[in-house]
Formats: C-alpha cells, structure tokens, sequence
C-alpha cells in the first residue's frame, strides 16, 4: 500500500518512519511512504504557501495554487491516482471503521493542513475525503496524518507477525474493547492473574474473554454497546 503525505513539514516524518513495525512493512515492499513539500509548487521567490483570509480574521490560510499543483502532480506519480483525504477537524472522525474502509484503497494522499486551515476551494475543488482525527486541534494534519498510517498499515496483509493480531484488537471484528490479558509473573504486588487463564479449557478461555469485553466495553463504552 502506498501513502504519499503531502505537507509543509516533511521533516517531522523522518524519524517517524524509521519506528518498528512501520519500518518493517517499509522494508518489506509491504507499505511505501513518499513525503511532498508543498511548498515545492510555490511559484513566488519567497516559496509562499498562505495568505491572508479575505474578510479578515486571524492566522493565515493555505492558498489554492501550490496545493492544486502539488496534488495534480503527485496524482500523476504512479500508475493510478489514490484517494485524496485532507486532515481536517471539520472531517469525518477517525475510527475503526473508517480505518478499514481507507485500508481497501491501494494508494492514499494525505494532505496536512497548517495555520488557520485551507481556502475553502481546495476542498470544493479537488473533492477530498475530509478526515479528522477526533474533536480537538492540532498544529497540523501531520500527526493525524501518522494515525491514519499507523492504524491501516496494521490491516495490510503480512505487516502483523500473527495476521490474528488485529482481530482481537479493540474495535475489531467484534467492535468491543479488547478484553484483559496477562503474561508473567502470576502474581505481582498482590494481583494474580484469573485461574480461568491458567485451567488450559481453552472454550471457558474464549467465553470468559468474551464476556470480560462485554463488561469492559458496557463499563467503560457504553456508546458502543448500540
């Protein structure tokens, strides 16, 4: 699968994609990140990507030309054009749903938003999915950006070493919150791990799991339990 991140701030990501299962799935051939400056279409000596809103108000917007020409170019960087999805918190909110339908696309935009946001033209004119990563502001799109990364790639065949692993996550199949679990030691500072774990009947094991994610999800979730 392959994101192409489209940004004002590239840099931030350097580190970033060099970071474990990431890194991995990148050295695989199994996800392919591309970093674009938009300010690489700037076409004025300065390299100016905002200007003032029209109207007046505070901060800067974004400004159509250099976004337009960076995605019409960055389309054009491939085989086929991906889906376009600006970063923005007007946008529908990240989750797990939305999660699995970005991950059946073969190829992904992300467009970080800066400042006070973007002329409103580049979202009627380039028709992106507007995505937000939940009801707060960041800086930019670029850490939400990272989320939309981190939560696909685990959906991509071979990045997982067990292909179970996000099946069992919270919000999987299932849609509950994942259930408790425990490793060594059995016990620790006065908490022991639930017999039920150590009795080896692995359909009491599965039932119980099941039932604590009920629990779990009621207690701590209620809206999911519609």
């Amino acid at each position: 699968m392959r994101f192409d991140v489209l940004t004002l701030f590239p840099e931030l990501f350097h580190s970033y994609l060099q970071q474990s299962l990431l890194k991995l799935a990148i050295e695989k051939t199994l996800v392919d990140v591309r970093l674009w400056n938009i300010r690489d279409w700037a076409t004025d000596k300065h390299k100016s990507v905002d200007d003032t809103p029209y109207g007046g108000g505070p901060g800067m917007l974004i400004a159509c030309p250099p976004v337009y020409s960076c995605v019409e170019a960055v389309q054009a960087d491939g085989n086929e054009p991906g889906q376009l999805v600006m970063l923005t918190p007007q946008g529908r909110k990240l989750d797990q749903s939305l999660v699995r339908e970005l991950s059946t696309y073969s190829r992904l935009l992300l467009l970080c938003g800066r400042y006070e946001g973007f002329d409103e033209r580049i979202n009627l004119g380039l028709k992106p999915l507007e995505v937000s990563a939940g009801d707060f502001i960041c800086n930019g799109g670029e850490v939400p950006a990272m989320m939309i990364i981190d939560t696909v790639i685990r959906l991509v065949p071979g990045v997982l070493g067990d292909e179970t692993s996000s099946k069992y996550d919270s919000f999987g199949e299932s849609g509950l919150l994942e259930y408790p679990q425990y490793t060594r030691p059995r016990e620790f500072r006065g908490l022991s791990v639930p017999d039920v774990l150590l009795s080896g009947n692995h359909e009491v094991i599965a039932e119980w799991r099941r039932q604590q994610s009920l629990e779990r999800t009621r207690r701590k979730r209620g809206d999911l339990m519609k």
